[in-house]
Order: structure tokens, then sequence, then C-alpha cells
């Protein structure tokens, strides 16, 4: 069963590329070096939300009714979504964590009528699993591969489940379900590293824009069904080199599906989930343009401490890039400190990469990585942690100087 898992996933890496490779969030290619000069191309993460061949997909265009535990499952007659699992945690020692978990559904032709063969399909999977060691100053990064057929991989509402071959995201215990609104088991292993962590619900979902329609652009269409659980209360373990850590803290998850979203000028975006210790949170994506401004249609949400949130514009949140760090294996510099203003919520933050090296160099590349925030809150101290995700750069001579303020 191994061979044949691997073999999907040689497939599956065949197929996306020759497809136009509609990886969930990313519309175009670059070229770049390997250590012996030899060209390779990889995928960058900035947007199957621009559009390609849509035709017989359903899009987003104006807000639906989310039904629970449904939407937790697949949504088939969209191109692409993904389930987003990040986190921060820390042993009872104090020694920190952090994690990404991420499953990605692709849609490389519209449904039609299934077939008698339990390999036909026409959806792949692809997964992120990534652990930084905040301490031993270690970035861990692996992915796979593999069609959704035959068992290999797949989605599931009732049970929730989704899952890449020994990697999955799935309904907690019944302990844990009956006291939270979303429980969840999150297992994955490669190698030396492996993690074992459940996850429930402190808050209420939050739905992100416009009672979850997200839009990233003007074009009709051009958006994303977007939700968010954004306090995760998490324990369990870490394993690196066969040393297991018994961990505590919080995680996040997002989960989005579209069929397009991203315009042409639209290059990337920088996105920030932090978790505040006065109880809220923060989300916001800036949307990058090729010119280096920051796109209007960029936007978040602040989740107040009883779970009720509300929109942010990009009028409303400032950010300025403070310091960079250039990766040793791509070249690409990517920012590594920043400064968040929310004058309106008189938040001033700082947040600084708890580990520089946080870049994803597989078929895709992005930089995502576990932050540190300190700062205040109309003058209270306040300070927490969170996740950012940094696409698109390296693909424009703008970014080299994006230091530009979102307003």
């Amino acid at each position: 069963m191994k061979a044949l898992a691997m073999s999907s996933r040689a497939w599956a890496v065949i197929v996306l590329v020759a497809a136009g490779a509609v990886l969930v969030s990313w519309a175009y290619f670059e070229s770049g070096q390997d250590d012996k000069n030899a060209t390779r191309t990889t995928l960058s993460v900035a947007a199957a939300l621009s559009g390609g061949d849509t035709e017989g997909f359903t899009r987003a265009y104006q807000p639906r009714k989310f039904v629970f535990p449904d939407d937790h499952g697949p949504h088939s007659d969209y191109k692409q979504e993904w389930w987003y699992f990040t986190g921060n945690v820390d042993t009872i020692s104090g020694r920190h964590f952090g994690f990404q978990l991420t499953f990605f559904r692709v849609a490389l032709a519209p449904f039609t009528e299934r077939r008698s063969s339990a390999w036909a399909t026409n959806e792949v999977y692809m997964a992120h699993f990534t652990v930084s060691d905040i301490e031993g100053g270690r970035f861990y990064s692996f992915e796979r591969f593999s069609r959704a057929a035959a068992g290999l991989a797949g989605a599931s509402s009732s049970p929730l489940r989704v899952w890449l071959e020994d990697w999955s995201a799935e309904r907690g215990s019944p302990a844990d379900s009956a006291r939270s609104e979303l429980a969840l088991r999150l297992r994955a292993a490669e190698g030396r590293v492996k993690i074992d962590l459940s996850l429930s619900s402190a808050k209420p979902i939050v739905l992100q824009g416009e009672r979850g329609l997200s839009r990233k652009s003007a074009t009709p269409g051009n958006a994303s069904y977007y939700y968010s659980a954004t306090r995760l209360d998490t324990k369990g373990s870490i394993e690196i080199d066969r040393r297991r850590y018994q961990v505590t803290g919080l995680s996040w998850m997002d989960r989005e599906w579209s069929t397009s979203a991203l315009d042409k000028g639209q290059i990337g975006w920088d996105w920030f989930a932090l978790q505040f210790t006065d109880g809220r949170e923060l989300m916001f994506y800036r949307l990058r343009r090729r010119d280096g401004s920051v796109d209007r249609f960029s936007g978040g949400t602040l989740v107040d401490a009883d779970g009720s949130a509300r929109s942010l514009s990009v009028r409303d949140v400032e950010i300025d890039v403070r310091a960079y760090w250039q990766s040793p294996a791509t070249g690409v510099r990517y920012p590594s400190r920043w400064q968040v203003r929310i004058p309106g919520e008189g938040l001033e933050l700082d947040l600084s990469s708890h580990l520089p090296g946080q870049e994803l160099d597989l078929s895709v590349r992005y930089w995502e990585g576990a932050v540190g925030v300190t700062g205040s809150a109309r003058g209270v101290p306040i300070s927490g942690n969170g996740y950012v995700e940094l696409t698109g750069y390296g693909s424009s001579p703008a970014d080299e100087n994006a230091t530009s303020v979102a307003r």
C-alpha cells in the first residue's frame, strides 16, 4: 500500500504541473536554481485564485448560509479548498513549538459522473506539515500528494475527517466533542518528526468577510467562502528525533473554498492570524499588487474575548515592515518583523518571527511560520503568538522595497 501511495504522489505532481498547476491559491510558475544551478520549476503560492479554466465549477458570488458540521466537509462543485491548521504550543518547562498541518483539495475537472474504477477521480489532494522547534533552532517541512481515490486521500463531514494517507484531521473524542462546538485530533508523522494533538474550540466559529463571503477583487465571483475557528485549546505531543514533548497551547483553523479569486496584478498576500493574552484574536490579510501597492480588497476581522467579531478594512489597519530575512536556499527576501497598528481599537503591536527560517521550499515556495506579539491595547500591555503567511515574494522587483503601509 505504501508503494501505491508513493506512485500516486508522483502521478499527482505530474498531473498538476501538466494541468497548469491549479494548486489551491496558486496561479503562476517561477523558475529558481537548485544547489547545482540547474533550473527547476516551483509553484508559487499566489493563486489559481486568479481563475484559469473555471467552466463547469460553482463560483462564490454572494453570501450563503453555513451549515455545520456539513460545511466542515468537502465542496466538490468548487475548484479548490483547504483546511488550514496552525498553532503555538509549549512544554511545561517553556520549550516553544509552532506547527502547521494543511490539506488542499484541487479539482482537475468538474465532477460529471462516478466511474467504476476505484482509482478513477477528478480530484487530487496536497498536504503540508511543518514543525518549528524554536529552542532547537530548526524548521521541518514536508509535503505529500495523492489522488482522491482508493482511500488514499479525501474528506468527509459525517464523521468529520480530512486525510492524506496517515496524515489526518478528524473529529475528536466523544468527550471533547461534547464539551465544545468543534473538537479535532491532528496526526502527522514524517521521518523523525511527529505530532498528535487534540484541539477544542473555545469560541464560536467566525464568518470572515461579508457573512462568510470573502471578496478578493472587484470581478464578480473572484471570492471565497471563508470561516475560522480562532481559538482552539490544544494539548498533545510533538516528537522530534524520538524525543516526545507533552505540549499545550492554542491553535487556529481556517477553512476556505472557491473557484477563483485573484485578479491580474495581485501578486500575493501577507496573512496574519494572531491570538492575544487579553482573549482577543486578529486576522488580517494584506493583498499585494505587482507594483508594490496594497490592494483595496485587503481585509480582516478582530474577535473580542466574548466571541463577537467586527470586520476590518484596509483603511483600519496600518502595517510597517521593520526587518527582513533572506533565505539562503532560494535567495528570496521575506519580512520578519512588523509593526501593526489599528488606531480605532487602540492597538499597537510589534510582531517578530520566532524563527526567521520558516520558508517552505517544496513544490510550492512560501514563508509560513510562528510569530510572537508584544504591544499594548489602549495603553495596557498585551502579548501573544500567532502565524504569518507570506506568498508571492521574489516574483516582482517591487517586493524588494515592499515596506508600504496598509491604510
